[in-house]
């Protein structure tokens, strides 16, 4: 039954039948349409305010619990609900890994339309919590305020936040005491910063007339034990910004890189910006197998070290290489597939776009004894072409893993001209990985397919297929 109020809806015993996506749930309305609801879990019976109508579609909340899921469990962070970072925390960790399951069935079967092979289970991940390896904070002098502050008379105080961007909300940040996200001394460093900042009056940026000192932080971490801390400070000001990089070092000695910034464009990417290193080195190391690959503030690295582990075994794995392979390791970063790899194959070729990163896979394979693995900046569509492959030989195997967007159509034409034996495509986006093996299925058949949850707590999940050329 649905009741109006005003111009809003009010749907009554609604039982959510399904995960959605970006970690919204589903339910259906008395007229056959779909509601989207954050923070219920399917199994959940509620009444729902929609704010949002669409001609397909609802938008709304829960207001009343009739039911709680079975699958329903207590969420562990102060600040769920509000943060929109761990959507699924209040879903046991077993339904999240079926979920994503799902998801990736349905994306290759509904995108892709190509036979599928029976999927490997997921891979969940042994850490469901403090398993980041990198986190980011802005500062803000306009914390989110909760209902019953802007309902309360009383003074609320100081208004300076160090947290996360709400959701759809890119001047708002929320203020946060501790995330479970990311290791200690994750917490105990951003809640110094935030309280030394306050103390000593430097100011928090304000993200509407673009002006404060502190803008964002930056913390990454790494199995190794070693820490690197960025802060990004909006103003030039030499005195504050030492004053508090000073005391950041001497609360917290066992920092391995401290760096800075001085950003004053009108966003906070840290890509074309000089970043400065104030104490100790401007890297990081993770090690895997014994290799070692520096991480620097730019670098791009799986944020689940333990996980990203478990992801490229199964890559290798899939490759199946038997030391006389050439293999090309396309979107290489820096490196990290590539050198996993090598020593079961004869040669490795990695292609990346960005230079920074090739300057660090060539640092790791050297400084790891690696002399099979050569590194090459280039737009993929552009300098994957017949010329390059006949100087570094016809690929055996190809791995591949993409950003979101997933394969260029002129990277997956070469591909299809230079026919590998194996294709391993590695994505954290199976939606468009679905799209990129549908292009492929004239030659290649999907033979393995296994999620890995990289992510736990939240509706994120990678994919790893192996394709195997058709033979006529």
């Amino acid at each position: 039954m649905a009741k109006k109020n005003t111009d809003k809806i009010v749907f009554d015993h609604i039982k959510v039948l399904d995960a959605g996506a970006k970690g919204v749930s589903v339910a259906k309305a008395p007229d056959g349409k779909v509601i989207f609801i954050p923070n219920v879990v399917p199994g959940d019976v509620v009444d729902v305010q929609t704010y949002k109508k669409r001609k397909a579609y609802y938008e709304g909340k829960a207001v009343k619990f009739h039911e709680f899921s079975e699958h329903r469990i207590e969420p562990i962070c102060e600040h769920f609900g509000v943060c929109g970072g761990c959507k699924w925390q209040n879903m046991n960790y077993s339904q999240q890994l079926h979920y994503k399951q799902n998801e990736v069935f349905n994306h290759l079967q509904r995108i892709g339309k190509i036979e599928l092979p029976e999927f490997e289970p997921i891979l969940g991940s042994e850490k469901q919590f403090f398993y980041r390896n990198k986190m980011e904070f802005s500062f803000s002098n306009s914390r989110w305020l909760t209902e019953k502050e802007i309902d309360s008379t009383e003074d609320l105080g100081n208004r300076n936040a160090l947290g996360f961007h709400i959701p759809k909300m890119w001047d708002k940040i929320l203020d946060i005491n501790k995330c479970h996200l990311q290791e200690d001394p994750s917490n105990a460093i951003r809640n110094e910063v935030r309280a030394f900042a306050i103390e000593n009056n430097l100011t928090f940026f304000n993200p509407r007339e673009h002006g404060g000192l502190l803008r964002t932080l930056m913390m990454r971490t790494s199995s190794t034990g070693e820490i690197m801390v960025l802060i990004q400070f909006f103003e030039n000001d030499k005195a504050n910004r030492e004053l508090l990089l000073d005391h950041i070092y001497d609360k917290f000695p066992q920092i391995t890189s401290l760096q800075y910034v001085v950003n004053n464009k009108a966003n906070d990417t840290l890509y074309d910006t000089n970043i400065k290193l104030y104490k100790g080195r401007d890297y990081i190391l993770e090690e895997m197998e014994g290799l070692k690959f520096s991480i620097n503030a730019k670098s791009f690295y799986q944020t689940n070290s333990d996980q990203a582990y478990e992801l490229y075994k199964i890559t290798r794995d899939y490759a199946g290489l038997t030391g006389n392979e050439i293999v090309y390791d396309l979107y290489t970063g820096t490196g990290t597939i590539a050198q996993f790899v090598s020593k079961k194959a004869k040669k490795v070729i990695g292609v990346e776009s960005v230079p920074e990163a090739i300057f660090d896979a060539k640092a790791n394979a050297e400084r790891n004894s690696i002399t099979n693995c050569e590194f090459y900046v280039g737009d993929m569509k552009v300098v994957f072409n017949e010329s390059f492959i006949a100087q570094h030989g016809k690929p055996d195997v190809i791995i591949t893993d993409p950003p979101r967007d997933g394969m260029h159509k002129d990277v997956i034409e070469q591909i299809l001209k230079i026919e590998p034996e194996k294709i391993v495509y590695v994505s954290c986006n199976s939606a468009t990985q679905a799209r990129d093996l549908a292009l492929m299925d004239e030659k290649y058949k999907v033979t393995r397919v296994r999620p890995v949850d990289m992510f736990p707590q939240t509706h994120h999940v990678e994919n790893v297929v192996l394709l195997e050329r058709r033979k006529f």
